[in-house]
C-alpha cells in the first residue's frame, strides 16, 4: 500500500446505482396485506419487503392511478 495517493489521477465514476437508493420510512399497512405478501414471499423466495417495493415501483413506473369509489 502506498503512503500517499494522488487524488487528481483517480478516475472518479458516478455510482450507477445512485438513482435507485432506498430511503427508510415508516408506513402503516394492514396485517392482512402483510400476510398476503409474506405468503407470496414464501412461494417466490423473495423477501416480502422487497416484493412490496417491487409492486409499488411497478405502479409508479407505469403511472397507475387509484380508482376509489365512496358509496
Amino acid at each position: 500500500m502506498r503512503d500517499e495517493y494522488d487524488i487528481e489521477k483517480l478516475n472518479p465514476r458516478k455510482n450507477p446505482y445512485s438513482n435507485r437508493l432506498k430511503k427508510q420510512i415508516t408506513i402503516n399497512i394492514d396485517s392482512s396485506t402483510i400476510e398476503y405478501f409474506k405468503g407470496q414471499s414464501e412461494s417466490s423466495g423473495i423477501p416480502y419487503q422487497t416484493l412490496i417495493n417491487l409492486y409499488l415501483t411497478d405502479c409508479a413506473s407505469k403511472g397507475r392511478k387509484l380508482k376509489l369509489s365512496w358509496e
